[in-house]
């Protein structure tokens, strides 16, 4: 009894150690504000270009793609 639990116990465990982890890039950081104050990549904080411009309306700040999220290398299989 005690090997099957000792075994199955192991076996958990390679499995949670191999589990795929988390995204390295969470969609909530997907653009970018950008401009002379901000600098480059910029405060990278918003999931929608619609956000990043309503952050960016009256100031010399321009919204851009997170260079992070633009060049990660993209996984299909």
């Amino acid at each position: 009894m005690r090997r099957t639990i000792l075994t199955l116990a192991s076996f958990a465990a390679l499995m949670a150690a191999l589990a795929p982890t988390a995204q390295a890039h969470p969609t909530n950081d997907r653009y970018c504000l950008q401009g002379r104050m901000w600098g480059y990549p910029g405060n990278c904080q918003f999931a929608s270009y619609q956000q990043c411009q309503a952050t960016a309306s009256g100031t010399s700040a321009y919204c851009g793609i997170n260079p992070r999220y633009a060049y990660s290398q993209q996984r299909a299989y």
